[in-house]
């Protein structure tokens, strides 16, 4: 017998910026931020740029059409990330 393993694909359904801060609320209501600074291309962005952010691909992609970045929501909900959080003074 064989059998598939099918990956769940989240969704967002609306995506913010507060801050320095990127927030995704899901499909199933549950909320997700983290600092824009673990993407190189929004670490630099101004605060301007970061807040243009808009949900593509039927809201599994974050994308910041000035900056050319893409962020998978589901990359987010599993916790890939390019850099690791800065170290706490």
């Amino acid at each position: 017998m064989s059998s598939s393993i099918t990956e769940l694909e989240h969704c967002a359904t609306r995506a913010w910026v507060s801050g320095r801060f990127v927030f995704i609320e899901l499909t199933d209501g549950r909320q997700i931020g983290f600092p824009s600074s673990r993407f190189k291309l929004l670490r630099n962005a101004s605060d301007e740029q970061l807040q243009h952010v808009a949900l593509r691909a039927n809201g599994t992609a974050l994308r910041w059409e000035e900056l050319d970045e893409d962020i998978s929501v589901s990359g987010i909900v599993e916790g890939h990330f390019q850099l690791p959080l800065p170290m706490a003074a």
